[in-house]
């Protein structure tokens, strides 16, 4: 709390920089792009750059990453195209001692997935992407239920019906972070039968996060799984 009252927020007009997240959560301000300007996205960016930290700016356009690097002033800034993330990774973080499962229903689910491991990787969560496993070709995900069932905590990213995460959730022992996504025919309401589904599961150990947040889910998984590695 000491150090909180002595860190103030950094005021930047149109936006107020929380630099106190790291020491709160430990892990920075992360910025969402939609509805910032170009020059508001990368005045932020700098913002968090200089204090050293990663830097993670979500649903960004590709014309966002080209203005960032021709500034010249983050070397080695990525951009993650599927996941539609930049990313900036300045400090090492100590990885975790166990793998985040992160389980797509569908290919067409990946760009959430790779939100999520995007975001789970720069808070220092290996991950592992297990693609295409969904209800249709149910065979398909019982090769790595072994795999599964060793997590702490996992991730399952399906639109449509949104039928694998009660399918997961009744395989494992673990809590299940299940994200409706947007993919689906025009009955799937843009995600909102999926994320129905998800809510009204009968398998217990479900919790839902909204439809296409793969950056929260990634959020919550890791640090749960924080707190049951640093109390084993």
């Amino acid at each position: 709390m000491e150090k909180l009252r002595h860190l103030p927020f950094e005021d930047l007009g149109f936006a107020r920089i929380d630099h106190h997240r790291q020491l709160r959560r430990g892990f920075p301000e992360v910025i969402f792009c939609p509805g910032k300007t170009i020059e508001q996205i990368i005045r932020i960016f700098e913002s968090l750059a200089t204090r050293g930290n990663n830097v993670l700016a979500t649903r960004a356009e590709p014309e966002v990453f080209e203005a960032l690097s021709a500034t010249g002033k983050f070397p080695g800034v990525r951009y993650e195209e599927l996941a539609r993330a930049i990313v900036l990774e300045q400090s090492e973080l100590a990885p975790a001692k166990t793998v985040l499962p992160i389980v797509t229903a569908g290919t067409a689910d990946m760009p959430v997935a790779m939100e999520a491991k995007v975001t789970a990787e720069i808070m220092g969560q290996p991950t592992e992407l297990i693609c295409d496993v969904g209800v249709a070709g149910l065979h398909r995900l019982l090769g790595y239920v072994p795999r599964l069932q060793k997590a702490n905590i996992l991730i399952v990213v399906a639109g449509m019906e949104g039928a694998l995460a009660s399918v997961v959730g009744g395989l494992v022992s673990c809590p299940v972070i299940a994200v409706p996504t947007s993919v689906g025919y025009g009955s799937s309401f843009h995600g909102l039968s999926a994320l129905l589904t998800m809510l009204n599961s009968c398998a217990s150990g479900i919790t839902v996060v909204n439809i296409d947040n793969g950056f929260s889910a990634a959020v919550t998984a890791t640090l749960i799984n924080r707190k049951v590695e640093a109390n084993p």
